[in-house]
Order: C-alpha cells, then sequence, then structure tokens
C-alpha cells in the first residue's frame, strides 16, 4: 500500500490583506489631509521674539489702530488716518523708490485680526517683497 505524504501546514503569514488595508488608508488619509490644514483655529503664545537690526534707515510703518483705521509713517501726517487706496499708493510709491525699504506693521492689541491682515494684502499689492510684524514683548519675559 502505497500512503501518500500528509501535507504539512504553511507557515506563511500572507500578507496580501494587510497591503489592502494600508492601501485604502492611505488614500483616505491623502483625501483628509488637505482638509485639516484648513481652518485650524490656534492660541499664539507670548514669547520673546529677536530684534530686528536697529540700524535700518527711515522704515515705512503702517500702523492698524483698534477701530481697524490705516496710518502711515509717510506721505503726510503720521496722526492721520488713511483709506486703504492711499496706503496702497503711498507704499507703492515708496517701493519704487528703494525696493530695500524696510517695511513694518503695527497692529494694536485690540485690532481685529482682519484689519491687520488687510493691512499685509495692501503693502503686498503695492509691491512689497518683505514685510515684518511689529510686536511688544510682555514685560513678565523681559524680567522688567
Amino acid at each position: 500500500m502505497n500512503r501518500t505524504k500528509a501535507r504539512g501546514l504553511i507557515s506563511e503569514i500572507n500578507v496580501v490583506p494587510y497591503i489592502d488595508v494600508m492601501l485604502v488608508l492611505l488614500v483616505i488619509f491623502m483625501m483628509t489631509a488637505p482638509l485639516l490644514t484648513q481652518g485650524v483655529v490656534i492660541d499664539l503664545p507670548d514669547v520673546a521674539a529677536d530684534p530686528v537690526s536697529a540700524a535700518l534707515d527711515d522704515p515705512l510703518v503702517l500702523s492698524v489702530d483698534s477701530t481697524g483705521a490705516f496710518y502711515l509713517n509717510f506721505g503726510g501726517p503720521a496722526d492721520e488716518p488713511l483709506d486703504a487706496q492711499t496706503v496702497r499708493e503711498r507704499a507703492a510709491a515708496v517701493v519704487r523708490r528703494n525696493a530695500a525699504t524696510p517695511i513694518f506693521v503695527r497692529g494694536d492689541e485690540g485690532a481685529a485680526h482682519g484689519a491687520v491682515m488687510r493691512g499685509f494684502a495692501l503693502l503686498r499689492q503695492a509691491g512689497a517683497k518683505q514685510v515684518v510684524l511689529m510686536l511688544d514683548v510682555p514685560d513678565e519675559l523681559t524680567g522688567d
């Protein structure tokens, strides 16, 4: 009698189902990742920042007060509120004269975020390549 040899157990792991699950998860994450980066609400920390070099000559400073009014230290009285078109025109004149002029934005603590961002947008429309946000370092961080 010829007995066939009994087949042994296969001790290999079938990874095909795991690969399928990983590909499905990859597609899901690729579709949802861009949605997660929009509209994220964050609280910015109060930290000390490195000061900008004090050797800068005549910077252009756009100030935004608590009511959202714009003030520019160029082309007229610095305490006169300006409309958006005037800010854009005066900033464009400064950028045309000297593209390396440092440009700063000062936002009042009570100013709406949107008003400060409109100021940034006006400066960008005027041709500014780099705009720096000015801030006051809190006293508890400076040790005063």
